[in-house]
């Protein structure tokens, strides 16, 4: 390892508004190593990296390159210093085959497919990247297509490479892989951070881990001198438990039956195939598979948001005594039976809450067809506005501001809260920890825990394989929009759902 720093951060300060995204940060990457980047939600970490990638420009602070000053005000000034960034949102021409994107934007002469193709071979079988480059992207999954960004920067010239949340919606066997590949970069004198919220992976993977909290620099630590307790504290500030207790499920009845359901997309693709389970009252059941295996067509189906083209959708009324039919009714209509499903979606600002308004309005989304008067009653939506502020710790100035101008976690916080505020018995939740940090992840874990324990049937949408297994009393994995299987979540190994996520359609649920 060289003795001059690949990347040397000096005093890197962001502002956006009023708001201070980075605080006279500094950080020090090393040639051939690997750093990882941790920090809670709104701690700055891919602030301060996409000042490294040329997105940002800090407005105070020096960035030093193999030991020279630089300025880096665009990406193309970055990848001309052979700094590549890897968003979590891949930057790929859905129609284009893999050399088309990794050759596209490259400017130096004529386009020569045949030679780039052979050089890209090279790139692929000295680091031992797997990939066809003949197909298209959209019919990539995800790792395939987190491979071709990969090796479009190396191919563009990047030797110091910025994953963001590279494994967020890997399995565990497309994470081995990666890091396999990562490990022969590394050996080559690659620099490569990574931005992740996995703790068990940053133990496994890197070499130092640099903390950030609240924009400003905390701390380096070497990985084998840290573990899980030690890099949470230095993230939170004090000494959290990272235990989920799981209660046994106590006196379990079928709640909802969905029996060979079948969905189509508006392009007339199937995307559920004969899809069977059941949610049971006071147990979490959780779904796992690769993103984009239909687990958002599913919640929407059950809540009334997509109309289903085959099989039973069937709740058992705790009022009534009841078995209620969902099939083809409303949102509405399944409300006016009685029917409770909340709903946590994946897109926090599309289905769940509304950007413009403030989070008193956003409450009173759930309740205003229930008043009498044409008057909206605005006293308990704000009491109970205020109260998911305090119970969550919602970052924001008041109950008043619009919730676009809360951060991702934030808005994340508020729609969770509304929605088991609104006493469901069945409580659906599709990723509703995506970007938060860990200490409100296990405040969110707490809650839904607690919804299990009064009765409720929670059906957890999840991408983090441990926390699926220590949350969940059944695992339904699926595939392709396929069930391949049920496991148990005190006994699952996490390879064996690794396994179930890539098996494709005809698995049996047990």
């Amino acid at each position: 390892m060289s003795s001059i720093p690949a990347i040397e951060l000096k005093g890197i300060t962001k502002v956006f508004g009023h708001i201070v995204a980075n605080k006279d940060v500094d950080l020090v990457v090393m040639r051939g190593e690997i750093l990882s980047i941790l920090g809670e939600n709104g701690s700055g970490k891919t602030t301060l990296m996409n000042m490294l990638a040329g997105i940002y420009y800090p407005d105070e602070g020096h960035i030093f390159i193999d030991g020279k000053e630089v300025n880096i005000s665009s990406p193309k000034d970055a990848l001309d210093l052979k700094i590549g960034m890897i968003h979590q949102h891949f930057k790929l021409v859905d129609v284009f085959n893999a050399v088309e994107n990794i050759v596209l934007g490259i400017t130096d002469g004529k386009y020569d497919i045949k030679a780039s193709k052979k050089k890209i071979k090279e790139t692929c079988e000295k680091y031992g990247f797997e990939i066809d480059l003949e197909k298209k992207i959209y019919e990539m999954s995800v790792s395939e297509k987190q491979t071709v960004e990969i090796v479009k920067a190396l191919y563009k010239g990047a030797d110091i490479l910025i994953l963001d949340e590279p494994t967020a919606v890997l399995t565990p066997q497309e994470t081995q892989k990666l890091f396999n590949v990562l490990r022969k970069m590394r050996e080559d004198g690659k620099s490569i951070i990574i931005i992740t919220h996995k703790l068990h992976e940053v133990l496994e993977i890197s070499d130092r881990v640099s903390v950030l909290r609240k924009g400003e620099y905390i701390g380096t630590i070497n990985t084998a001198e840290a573990d899980e307790a030690t890099l949470t504290e230095m993230m939170v500030g004090a000494k959290i438990s990272l235990d989920i207790e799981r209660s046994e499920p106590q006196n379990s009845v079928d709640r909802l039956i969905v029996k060979g359901v079948d969905l189509y997309s508006k392009e007339g693709v199937q995307v559920l195939h004969d899809i069977s389970f059941t949610a049971k009252s006071g147990e979490i059941l959780g779904i796992a598979g690769i993103s984009g295996s239909g687990q958002r067509e599913l919640l929407e189906a059950i809540a009334g948001l997509q109309k289903i083209s085959g099989g039973e959708i069937l709740y058992n009324n705790p009022k009534t005594n009841a078995q209620e039919d969902l099939k083809d009714k409303t949102p509405m209509q399944i409300r006016n039976l009685g029917v409770r499903l909340s709903f946590v979606p994946e897109d926090r600002l599309g289905m769940g809450l509304v950007g413009n308004m403030d989070i008193i309005d956003n409450m009173m989304l759930r309740s205003y067809k229930k008043g009498k008067s044409v008057f909206l009653e605005r006293k308990k939506p704000k009491e109970l506005a205020n109260k998911i502020i305090d119970d969550l710790q919602v970052v924001t100035p008041d109950a008043k501001t619009p919730v676009r101008k809360l951060s991702g976690g934030n808005v994340q916080k508020v729609l969770v809260g509304r929605e088991i505020a609104s006493s469901p018995t069945v409580l659906m939740a599709a990723y509703p920890v995506r970007g938060l940090d860990i200490n409100s992840s296990y405040t969110i874990y707490n809650l839904l825990n607690e919804q299990k324990e009064k009765g409720v049937a929670v059906i957890f949408v999840g991408e983090d394989l441990d926390v699926l297994i220590e949350l969940c009393d059944r695992i339904l994995v699926i595939c392709g929009g396929a069930v391949t299987g049920i496991v148990d979540g005190r006994t699952a190994k996490k390879e064996e759902i690794g396994l179930l996520m890539t098996k494709g359609h005809g698995g049996e649920a047990k």
